[in-house]
């Protein structure tokens, strides 16, 4: 059941994804959530052992080099990870600094009731998300991020990736009822690769900098440009 409280927060990211995103509203909802659909999350990411590492936080990693990423061959991972950072102005910071947000978020009390098992997988999974853009090659346009949304839901029962797609399809339902063919190709695409490919979403990225960006691709079976329609 959501509860009144929650619903408020869920209006407001409803109304405005970018001034309350999905990062808060996944914050908010653990002291509100019941203890069934909590012990579910984890039991299920922790009866899987692909995940354990990811749910133990062992896969945490230190911030990486940036600027050092640049001195990489054209073609591999990690200096296609930094052209494909300033390629789309995004804070690099935002990784380091996550973490930081984070203890304050659990020191004001906005994190009670989170399982550990989900601190640990929010932590690592804001420093892998620009990795998983870059190895699937979806780009960063609206439908592209809602793609890999779905990609990574397919590949991992995480609950951000659901409220993902619960405000996208709320959204296209209620407020922009012209991109209802976009959005859901764009979700049944990325649902799709990802049933339909290895799954990425445990994986050191940091250890894989100076390796062609094409044969990690082709080790997990991810080919060419992924679609973004049906």
């Amino acid at each position: 059941m959501i509860n009144e409280e929650f619903g408020k927060s869920l209006i407001s990211t409803f109304n405005d994804p970018v001034g309350h995103g999905v990062h808060l509203l996944f914050n908010e909802w653990w002291q509100h959530a019941s203890e069934s659909a909590k012990d579910s999350y984890v039991t299920m990411i922790n009866s899987d052992p692909h995940f354990a590492a990811f749910s133990q936080g062992d896969l945490y990693a230190e911030p990486i080099d940036f600027a050092a990423t640049s001195e990489l061959p054209l073609g591999t991972l990690g200096r296609t990870y930094h052209d494909w950072i300033v390629d789309n102005n995004l804070m690099t910071a935002i990784v380091a600094n996550y973490k930081r947000l984070h203890e304050s978020f659990e020191a004001d009390g906005t994190l009670i009731g989170m399982p550990v098992e989900m601190k640990h997988a929010i932590l690592r999974s804001y420093q892998t998300h620009d990795f998983q853009h870059v190895v699937t090659g979806y780009n960063s346009s609206g439908f592209g991020e809602v793609a890999l949304q779905a990609f990574c839901l397919a590949q991992f029962p995480y609950p951000y990736f659901g409220m993902w797609l619960s405000v996208s399809t709320t959204r296209m339902t209620f407020t922009q009822p012209r991109t209802i063919v976009k959005m859901m190709d764009a979700i049944s695409a990325g649902w799709t690769y990802g049933r339909t490919t290895g799954n990425i979403q445990c994986e050191k990225w940091e250890t894989m900098l100076d390796q062609p960006l094409s044969e990690i691709r082709s080790r997990y079976g991810l080919s060419g440009m992924p679609s973004l329609q049906v």
